[in-house]
């Protein structure tokens, strides 16, 4: 399903990366792929960003960390992004871009396709939960500081409100139903993909009020589970991210019904 591949310098010798090009409901998308050496089928990584635009761009030495872990990692950066076709709508028609990554993230070689799991952070928490909801064939999803209700974001996010009544198409009030079906805390019924949500209580950003509320609508019929943390805000400190990075990805291993391997690339 990939349209195009082309060699990207890796900073990690053990890992190949690749800016590739696939379709999306007829659009070419672009995204980051990075694939470990290894003798076998690694687990897949579907990586969503957050942000829109320049804002919240996939960044190398991330997909490059995610991927030292033993997973092969795919990461659109969404249509109208980085030369690809078509305009963002903040997790409007654009969650195809993710259900075709997912798709193309299983069909390669490299990755074992009973391994699946999927990754969203801020805005790409409610992408990863309908990519989720789509292909509940997946092992394991991660929201990390991720957007349930997109209204409740539209009324924390002054700054954002122009964006999103462009983006989504007016206010909450005159377009409730666009914001409703970008919002995972209508849908929780339907998902059958055990999940955690990782979240700063002082997130300023992303209130931890978008996690208690998932958790809330899903408890106690699925399988939820979270770490919160007082004393962070939407972005953590650098150490601290890459031990909670390394913690979350081996819970996904555990999730594969496999004892995880504890030494990264």
């Amino acid at each position: 399903m990939i349209t195009h591949a082309q060699r990207f310098p890796s900073p990690h010798p053990q890992i190949t990366l690749f800016k590739v090009s696939y379709k999306s409901e007829g659009l070419t998308i672009k995204g980051l792929l990075a694939i470990p050496e290894h003798q076998r089928p690694l687990p897949g990584f579907l990586y969503l960003r957050g942000g829109i635009k320049k804002v919240g761009m996939v960044r190398i030495p991330r997909i490059i960390q995610l991927a030292s872990q033993g997973f092969v990692v795919m990461a659109p950066f969404y249509r109208g992004n980085e030369g690809g076709e078509g305009r963002e709508d903040f997790c409007g028609a654009d969650r195809y871009d993710a259900f075709h990554a997912f798709e193309m993230l299983r069909s390669l070689p490299s990755v074992n396709r009973e391994q699946l799991h999927i990754f969203g952070f801020s805005r790409g928490g409610p992408m990863a939960f309908f990519t989720a909801l789509r292909f509940p064939e997946a092992r394991s999803v991660v929201i990390w500081g991720g957007v349930s209700d997109m209204a409740l974001t539209y009324e924390e996010r002054v700054d954002l409100r122009k964006m999103m009544k462009r983006v989504i198409g007016g206010t909450p009030a005159k377009n409730p139903e666009a914001y409703r079906l970008r919002s995972p805390v209508y849908f929780c019924e339907g998902l059958d993909v055990p999940l955690l949500l990782i979240h700063g209580c002082r997130d300023e950003n992303v209130s931890l009020q978008h996690s208690l509320m998932l958790k809330e609508c899903l408890e106690p019929n699925k399988r939820v589970e979270t770490w919160f943390y007082p004393q962070y805000t939407h972005h953590f400190p650098p150490q601290e991210n890459r031990k909670i990075t390394f913690a979350f990805c081996e819970w996904m291993k555990t999730q594969n019904g496999e004892k995880p391997d504890l030494s990264p690339l």
